[in-house]
């Protein structure tokens, strides 16, 4: 019998700390439990009026503000975090105009002074090798990100996998380079924003070579879900790198889903695909674009569009 009282008796205490830590009162005056705060650091009975507390803590900020650019420019808090950076943009920079908080000019002593704690600051900011390394990889990727003209959350994902490969120890005995622009690749493909290997390859300090193999290797120990590029991706952006209207853009949509469905995709580059159904349709709608022109914007040969080019009209039946 001791054993469900004691039993009871817990979860009654278990009880009365859950109702103290959610904050439930009742006013001692109609014992209600229709407790409010004012906002000014006071809590009062609906139903009596009774002012059971009056110096609550008040957590609002001191300041006031009526509209929403007073209080973005008030407010007092950081930027968000982000994988961009080594320590997540949780520490202090000093910023590298010598200015106060007035936009006045500071003097020549100061100048000096704040030159020193600028160049301490950067020292500590980083207090091994590790995060040495961390700190110029994802330097990396975000001047590969900006050539290549990505948006952030590219930048993002690819902080992400490398770190996550770094934790997974993939970056032993391959460079640094070559694993943050394998991330990126692999954030690009990820994000369905179509950079091909040739154009990240321009960006970065690697070879192509090394940049493929280190993807396919980072892809397969994270196991990252990779689907097939579409070539009707590229087809919007070299498009309008060469200038082409809307009508031809649809008609390449055209040629690429008709010839996809009879197979002729299967191992064969999306970039070139692409580009030949670009030709292919320049042709049909008068807007008549070299083969060379294409191939520079899509950065293949002349002999891969002309190849793909006969294998798609042949499908399609045009003469």
């Amino acid at each position: 019998m001791e054993r469900p009282t004691r039993q009871r008796d817990t979860e009654e205490e278990e009880a009365e700390q859950s109702s103290e830590n959610t904050g439930q009162q009742t006013c001692p005056e109609c014992e209600s439990e229709s407790i409010t705060s004012d906002g000014g650091g006071e809590l009062v009975c609906e139903d009596c009026g009774l002012v059971i507390e009056d110096e609550n803590i008040d957590r609002g900020p001191e300041w006031r503000a009526f509209n929403h650019s007073e209080r973005q420019s008030k407010s007092r808090v950081g930027a968000p975090t982000t994988q961009t950076m080594h320590d997540k943009g949780l520490t202090t920079q000093i910023d590298w105009k010598d200015k106060d908080a007035y936009g006045r000019s500071l003097s020549s002593e100061k100048r000096s002074q704040m030159h020193r704690l600028r160049k301490w600051q950067e020292r500590i900011r980083t207090k091994d090798a590790g995060e040495r390394n961390l700190q110029f990889a994802l330097s990396e990727i975000d001047r590969m990100a900006s050539a290549l003209g990505v948006p952030r959350s590219v930048r993002e994902v690819a902080s992400v996998i490398y770190r996550r490969a770094l934790n997974e120890d993939l970056i032993r005995g391959r460079s640094i380079e070559g694993v943050a622009t394998a991330c990126l690749y692999a954030a690009c493909r990820q994000e369905g924003i179509p950079r091909s290997l040739e154009e990240v390859s321009d960006v970065s300090r690697v070879e192509q070579k090394e940049i493929g193999r280190t993807y396919r290797y980072v892809a397969q120990e994270l196991e990252l879900k990779m689907e097939p590029v579409d070539p009707k991706q590229y087809v919007p952006r070299f498009a309008s790198e060469l200038d082409l209207s809307e009508e031809v853009q649809s008609k390449a949509n055209e040629i690429i889903d008709t010839t996809a469905e009879q197979g002729l995709l299967s191992g064969k580059s999306p970039t070139g695909y692409a580009a030949a159904a670009i030709y292919a349709a320049s042709l049909l709608c008068n807007e008549k674009k070299t083969q060379r022109e294409v191939a520079d914007v899509a950065q293949v040969t002349e002999v891969t569009i002309r190849n793909r080019y006969q294998e798609q009209i042949e499908a399609m039946g045009i003469h």
